[in-house]
């Protein structure tokens, strides 16, 4: 997935992910709606805040208000997101069965960006099927970086006027876990430039201020984590392989393959090791905008890409009580292009600290803030579940 992508329905997937109810059964969903008392948001056994009762009476209507700090998008903006649970029809005893899920999203950042779309997901367990769908539209401003003779690097200013649709279906081998099935996707990109320059670039033509993309991809996911919102233990791993080509509908070809493992081990009760590693490789020729990019907290999307890039980062979890807990992450990256080797390219890094709240024990969902640093760049991030959820 490239960061133009994710910068456009990230706040889709980000809300999406994090708000999932994946422990939901029918003894936790009550029959009637409850009136709303303050009570419903405190923990039935430490009296502490917590959002389990307030979700779960609620039928799982949730009515997301959530803050954007993405460097890349201002550094700051709101999204409004409705989202919409209902748990499976279908229990099976010792089996995680996620529900179905329905969202939807509008949002606003400091640099004038906009966007809004809808999203639905859900699994059909006796067909031992998932998929996802969902489309927007949105209005993005995004800087992006280039070495040029004589002046060096410049930022250049770009306005994507966009029109997305995606979707996939899977099927699970047997009762393993394991799932493969078929991605589609559809972009309109219509782009503005917004620098100084009195001519454009080499990289930037006509086709590529308005083009459409058409892809087709293989997808295979495995996932044991026993948790999808904030683990403590269990691997995730999913690969894709997608294809721009005539025969796709796409005004380019070119392909991508992508590879992203999460592991998570609970080292003591108090004390969570996540490792994770991304490779993202590209063949053919796309636009600029579409070349894979570093996606590390601290590190503003787009900022580093590359042909192909590579990312490991670890995040240690310590619980110094049920309800609060501290971070520490720290990671590498390298972006490679057609002309700089894997092993001259520049090094990546980021290292950053941050805190959790267990907000909603019974689904073990934690929240909190973190802060990262980088080569050359700081953010600031809420995080809802995991901060690994949205680059998966």
């Amino acid at each position: 997935m490239t960061f133009f992508m994710k910068a456009f329905y990230c706040l889709v997937l980000f809300s999406l992910l994090t708000f999932t109810v994946s422990a939901q059964d029918k003894s936790e969903v009550q029959p009637e709606k409850e009136k709303f008392s303050m009570k419903v948001l405190k923990d039935s056994l430490d009296g502490k805040l917590d959002l389990s009762d307030f979700l779960i009476s609620y039928h799982g209507f949730i009515p997301v208000i959530q803050l954007i700090t993405e460097p890349a998008l201002g550094g700051i903006g709101a999204m409004f997101t409705p989202v919409f649970i209902q748990p499976n029809k279908v229990h099976e005893k010792g089996k995680y069965i996620p529900p179905n899920i329905t969202a939807g999203f509008i949002g606003y950042s400091a640099n004038k960006s906009w966007g809004g779309g809808a999203m639905r997901s859900a699994s059909l367990p006796k067909q031992h099927l998932k998929y996802k769908v969902g489309g927007g539209y949105g209005d993005m401003n995004m800087d992006f970086f280039r070495n040029f003779p004589v002046i060096g690097e410049k930022q250049l200013g770009l306005n994507f006027n966009s029109a997305i649709f995606f979707g996939n279906i899977l099927r699970e081998v047997g009762d393993t876990d394991l799932y493969f099935g078929l991605q589609y996707l559809f972009l309109h990109n219509k782009v503005k430039p917004e620098f100084d320059l009195t001519e454009l670039p080499d990289f930037i033509d006509d086709k590529t201020l308005n083009n459409k993309l058409s892809n087709v991809g293989v997808n295979m996911q495995y996932d044991k984590r026993d948790n999808v919102f904030t683990p403590n233990k269990g691997l995730y791993f999913t690969s894709a392989f997608r294809v721009n080509a005539s025969w796709t509908g796409s005004d380019y070809d070119y392909r991508n393959w992508n590879i992203t493992a999460l592991q998570y081990f609970q080292l003591k009760p108090k004390w969570v090791s996540g490792f994770r590693f991304e490779g993202n490789l590209q063949f053919g020729d796309a636009p600029f905008y579409m070349e894979p990019g570093v996606n590390l907290r601290g590190v503003p999307m787009a900022r580093y890409q590359g042909q192909e890039t590579y990312v490991v980062e670890t995040e240690q979890r310590y619980d110094f009580t049920k309800r609060w807990s501290a971070v520490a992450f720290v990671g590498a990256a390298k972006a490679p292009t057609k002309e700089v080797s894997f092993i001259d390219s520049e090094l990546i890094y980021n290292y950053g600290t941050g805190f959790r709240y267990l907000i909603a024990r019974k689904f073990n969902m934690r929240t909190g803030i973190d802060v990262a640093w980088s080569n050359e760049d700081f953010g600031w991030y809420i995080v809802f579940g995991s901060a690994w959820n949205n680059r998966n």
